[in-house]
């Protein structure tokens, strides 16, 4: 069945390909952002599909080649937070729901992750049974860099990673290309991004398990080459922010200076409360199951936007965009225990 207010040419496009029900976020100009409104009609056609027997699989992608789905509308929830608009607790609780009910949805479930996928974009996409990368796709957790947490979900998938690989993932923000989502457990399969041209060709290589080639060149080069990843295992398997950063300070193999540069940059420019909020995130994560991950989340992002430095970021780089945000802390090690402690309620 394809609902009429989700079948309209809004938010979230339908179809229905040889049993398969496509969901196509329709909002390319601001690379398929998720608003509510996209959230709620998602939700809608993912309850209307669960139990059709019509239906034997959903798919889901973006308009545009430039993205599946790049986040969540953080400048809509700059001004709802402004505001005072309940509509701001309305959409974490709907965004939190719809990436929750992926993750348990009775089909089979298709994420093709080509282009920018990032925040939101992972929420809806790693509870997918398929998760199919390609040579164009960009994928992040960037949200320290405006002052969030990495959300919707990334207390479960991140902390499922191995540890010091969830906690570089998380607390960096490094984007990474196809080829590293599949090493580091995030997609199951690089594909040529020209096989999303034909939705039946992709079907009947998915029924059939009969892919092409992976390609051997990505539109940026791969992060996580055999010498990084040792070195992530290295420096990010310690016990808090303050270690990570001491033991980065510390690495004196030459080849491995452009990423520690890099990473030492990313992280200067992080909010140094959030960075240790997402590593005690993580940490707990580790130890719940999925919808504790969310409700947990759910606690941590209402205060992340009254007490923490989420406004300030959010202004800083997408607002007034002077990239100068003014952090509540300079460094880590100003950071108290109990403000952290605070976030988990």
């Amino acid at each position: 069945m394809l609902l009429p207010e989700t079948a309209s040419p809004a938010n979230v496009l339908v179809d229905l390909i040889d049993g398969v029900g496509v969901l196509t976020l329709n909002r390319p100009a601001v690379l398929n952002a998720l608003d509510l409104a996209t959230v709620r009609a998602l939700t809608r056609q993912l309850d209307a599909w669960a139990h059709d027997p019509a239906i034997r699989a959903v798919l889901l992608r973006g308009s545009g080649e430039r993205a599946f789905c790049a986040g969540g509308d953080v400048r809509a929830l700059y001004e709802l937070q402004r505001q005072g608009a309940p509509e701001l607790v309305c959409y974490f609780d709907e965004e939190y729901a719809l990436d929750c009910r992926i993750h348990r949805y009775p089909k089979p479930t298709i994420a093709l992750m080509d282009g920018v996928v990032m925040g939101g974009g992972m929420g809806i996409s790693q509870g997918c049974t398929h998760r199919l990368v390609t040579e164009r796709t960009r994928m992040a957790m960037p949200e320290t860099a405006i002052g969030i947490f990495p959300d919707v979900g990334a207390s479960y998938f991140l902390s499922r990673l191995p540890p010091a690989l969830g906690v570089y993932i998380g607390v960096v923000g490094d984007t990474l290309s196809g080829a590293d989502a599949v090493a580091s457990g995030l997609a199951d399969r690089l594909v040529p991004s020209a096989l999303f041209a034909d939705l039946r060709a992709l079907i009947a290589a998915i029924d059939a398990e009969a892919w092409p080639a992976a390609p051997t060149q990505t539109k940026i080069p791969s992060l996580l080459t055999a010498p990084v990843l040792a070195a992530v295992e290295r420096h990010f398997g310690h016990g808090s922010m303050e270690e990570i950063l001491a033991a980065l300070a510390g690495e004196t193999d030459p080849l491995l200076r452009p990423w520690v540069e890099r990473t030492q940059g990313l992280l200067a420019q992080r909010s140094p409360l959030m960075l240790c909020v997402t590593f005690a995130q993580l940490q707990r994560g580790r130890r719940l199951g999925l919808e504790d991950c969310f409700r947990m989340e759910r606690t941590m992002m209402e205060y992340s936007f009254a007490y923490g430095d989420t406004m300030e970021g959010i202004r800083a780089l997408l607002i007034d965009k002077d990239r100068n945000p003014r952090w509540r802390h300079r460094t880590v090690e100003e950071v108290g225990r109990e403000e952290v402690e605070a976030f988990f309620g």
